[in-house]
């Protein structure tokens, strides 16, 4: 039966059942020494214990994080110096008492404890064959429970997402012409910190916002949270369902996405809404491996109008769908759901659009082109070094729209391809391409995978600029991070720069 389900979706199965059991570990390197010897990691760490132990360090490392968090005000929850409510704090505020450490401790802290959830991970994912659906399922519903509980991570954004619809539907003014700083009179203004920025999300997302603006401001910022653990939750089920039907392990595709670090620590304990795009766009291939061609379309064009990102995946459905005639009813179930979202739009908004521009010209110290830049010497991330990353986005989606093969592991390298041109690289972005990882045939994609979360792991953990400094790499030097600094200050306009705003 998934046989036949997947052939009809124009995707064939890897292998047969060895093949699949085969993708369910990540092999680790063994080092060859001098003489021909060979060091291999023990085989223990394959091991059901292995396995267990690392899920539990998990849960318990998330636990902690989340317990400090609530504790009281500290740099891990922002603006909590000025503003920590106790309906932010939660239930578990005061409830293991207070600490007090320094910045530089807890700034060591939490990168150590961000390299022991990564290293846990890993032993996971060597192990998943040995662990039942049923344990893996506790743990991300665990991890879920418990991320709840905490406020925002280091990041506004939720606060940013209920600002702008209070701007919109309680003030009267519209979020993509008019900014949080005119509503400085309203309580979320002093939790929120884009001040002067229109918003850059999609109509649709923002239209859904809208309601929660005529609720208390607490009540909405629990409801924003619930709903976006749904969606995490919603999206782990997607993906289950996705390599039930390719024949793949549902084990591994689940702990792939779901026990990552960057996915629980900064996806979910920052309340993104980049679980809104991933739901329908992840929907969308479910959908597609079901020949529900016309309803495939619709979800990926309900994903574009949360964020436009998503549009990367419409030109591979296209590609998956054979013959012609499912093509069409991909086009149908897009087209007739853009006429929909235009029109929502323009009765909301008018003919203004999200404000892309301004956050596309912004810089993160460690973005891909700000590094590429940096090392040639120009100065980081240049306007000509982004225009040059953005024609290499082009040239690589066209190429692996050409390419043969399975179109999901070609949607995969696209993405990482998207994120590699970015100048504005947030280390939760790496989830983006987590689903796609997960259920592609493509073993190369997901070590791509793993390796882009070492990578923002190491480069965005709190002392990222002091371990860097020490062998002299420092791309916030550059003349770009410096003119990024500039317009990232007059968007904040009221606020300093955050957390990943490296000073020189």
């Amino acid at each position: 039966m998934v046989a036949t389900s997947t052939a009809a979706a124009g995707v064939l199965p890897s292998a047969g059942a060895g093949a699949a059991q085969a993708e369910t570990t990540i092999a680790l390197p063994r080092l060859r020494l001098p003489r021909g010897r060979v060091l291999s990691l023990p085989r223990a760490i394959y091991g059901p214990t292995a396995g267990r132990a690392a899920i539990a360090t998990l849960i318990l490392g998330t636990l902690a994080l989340v317990v400090f968090d609530t504790a009281g005000p500290s740099v891990l929850v922002p603006a909590s110096n000025d503003v920590f409510a106790g309906w932010e704090a939660g239930p578990l505020h005061g409830l293991f008492g207070t600490f007090s450490a320094s910045t530089a401790v807890v700034n060591w802290s939490l990168s150590g404890l961000l390299i022991v959830l990564l290293l846990a991970y890993g032993v996971v994912l060597t192990a998943v064959r040995t662990l039942s659906m049923r344990t893996i399922a506790i743990c991300v519903v665990v991890l879920h429970a418990i991320l709840l509980l905490s406020p925002p991570f280091q990041l506004t954004d939720l606060f940013n997402y209920l600002a702008f619809a209070r701007l919109g539907s309680l003030h009267g003014l519209n979020p993509y012409t008019h900014v949080i700083g005119q509503e400085m009179h309203d309580p979320v203004f002093h939790l929120s910190n884009w001040s002067n920025l229109h918003s850059p999300y999609g109509e649709l997302f923002t239209a859904l916002s809208y309601p929660l603006a005529w609720l208390p401001l607490s009540v909405a910022y629990w409801i924003a949270k619930v709903v976006t653990i749904l969606m995490s939750l919603g999206l782990i089920g997607l993906v289950w369902d996705c390599a039930r039907r390719l024949g793949r392990d549902p084990r591994f595709a689940v702990a792939l996405v779901a026990l990552n670090p960057v996915y629980f620590v900064y996806g979910i304990a920052g309340f993104h809404n980049d679980f809104f795009m991933l739901v329908p766009s992840t929907a969308a291939i479910d959908l597609l491996l079901a020949r529900r061609d016309r309803a495939a379309g619709a979800a990926v064009m309900l994903a574009v109008g949360v964020k436009f990102t998503a549009l990367l995946l419409l030109p591979f459905l296209l590609v998956a769908a054979r013959p012609a005639r499912r093509r069409r009813e991909v086009l149908v179930g897009a087209a007739l759901t853009a006429v929909v979202l235009a029109v929502l739009s323009v009765a909301l908004f008018r003919f203004s659009l999200p404000n892309l521009s301004q956050q596309g010209s912004l810089l993160t110290p460690f973005s891909i082109p700000n590094v590429f830049g940096y090392l040639l010497g120009v100065g980081g991330a240049t306007p000509l070094i982004l225009r040059l990353a953005d024609v290499a986005l082009v040239v690589a989606i066209v190429l692996l729209l050409r390419r043969r093969g399975d179109w999901l592991t070609r949607a995969g390298w696209a993405m990482v391809a998207l994120i590699a041109s970015l100048a504005w690289l947030m280390p939760w972005y790496v989830i983006w391409m987590l689903p796609l990882a997960a259920v592609a045939s493509s073993v190369r994609l997901r070590h791509a995978a793993l390796v882009l979360t070492v990578f923002v792991v190491l480069t965005f953990m709190p002392v990222h600029s002091t371990v860097f400094g020490w062998i002299g790499f420092t791309p916030t030097r550059g003349s770009a991070w410096q003119a990024s600094q500039v317009l990232q200050t007059k968007l904040y306009s009221y606020h300093q720069p955050g957390w990943f705003a490296v000073t020189p």
